[in-house]
């Protein structure tokens, strides 16, 4: 317990200090794809469930938040609840419809629906097509905060990051946190005990959409744009790949995992496509080698070394 708070003050720390060693730009859309990929942990890790099209919660919350806040004037704190709600409402009418489809299926069903949202943002009028909603204006937080200073803009996204990591965190560590690991583990088992694990899976289902419209919603007023990067089938396999390499059921895995990718694609973005082929070999090297994770591997060899 002790040495949990000891890491736990140093990476606090660490993040307060670091807008100030490293480009706060980058930090604050490393947080943001952290966030989205710990929203997805939340389903593919503790309820075991992959989906395939969190990229229409994390685009389209996007696009209505820079709507919004461009279109109607609204302020940040209300573009952002309007991303959300909207990426929630999502959530529960994707969740209805692919909740009762399991692996494969499960996966497919969501892809497809995701590729619906794509090309609707491809068609309609508020997205602007392939230019996208550009020039978003950030506004002041609470009429207080002017989020066009880049760190008073980063400390905002990295406690709007905090407070998402922190409902996840109790999410798991709840009851219903062990329902979603008993449906994991063994769904029938789970039916047989009285519980309705479709229920749990669609609340836990709506919770990740949420919080990944809430990460596409902040990644928007970093960028003052939405775009239909974010809401493509690629922005998909990639929170994938965040949450599987840096460590499939842990708390801080896909956080990691999103530091890592985000730094891959920022520092050799110069090498083009071979960007994604980096990925897709770094990919292989994990399920392969390394099927825990980064996070996953280390507390496996912590925890061996303190048996030894």
């Amino acid at each position: 317990m002790l040495q949990r708070r000891i890491w736990g003050t140093v990476l606090v720390a660490a993040a307060l200090a670091a807008p100030y060693a490293v480009y706060p730009v980058f930090l604050m859309k490393a947080l943001c794809f952290g966030l989205f990929a710990v929203a997805f942990n939340l389903l593919l890790g503790y309820t075991g469930l992959l989906s395939f099209g969190h990229a229409a919660f994390f685009g389209f919350a996007a696009y209505v938040t820079g709507h919004a806040m461009k279109e109607w004037g609204a302020t940040p704190e209300l573009g952002i609840l309007a991303g959300v709600a909207v990426a929630a409402a999502m959530g529960l009418v994707f969740g209805v419809l692919a909740i009762r489809r399991l692996g494969i299926y499960f996966a497919m069903v969501t892809l497809a629906l995701a590729q619906m949202v794509y090309f609707f943002c491809v068609q309609a009028p508020f997205t602007h097509g392939e230019d996208g909603i550009q020039a978003i204006p950030r506004g002041k937080l609470f009429g207080l905060l002017p989020l066009d200073d880049m760190y008073v803009l980063y400390y905002v996204v990295l406690a709007v990051f905090g407070i998402g990591v922190w409902i996840v965190w109790r999410a798991i560590h709840s009851p219903f946190g062990q329902v979603l690991a008993a449906i994991r583990e063994n769904e029938p088992r789970a039916i047989s005990l009285g519980y309705r694990t479709e229920r749990f899976k669609l609340a836990a289902f709506v919770l990740s959409a949420t919080l990944a419209g809430l990460a596409g919603s902040v990644k928007t007023l970093v960028f003052q744009l939405a775009s239909l990067t974010d809401v493509q089938w690629h922005t998909s396999g990639e929170v994938v790949l965040m949450t599987l390499l840096g460590g499939m059921g842990t708390a801080l895995g896909p956080v990691v995992g999103a530091f890592v990718v985000t730094t891959i694609e920022n520092y050799l973005a110069d090498i083009g496509a071979w960007v994604t082929i980096i990925q897709g070999v770094i990919f292989v090297l994990v399920v392969t080698l390394f099927r825990r994770g980064i996070v996953g591997e280390a507390l496996a060899f912590i925890e061996r070394s303190r048996r030894r």
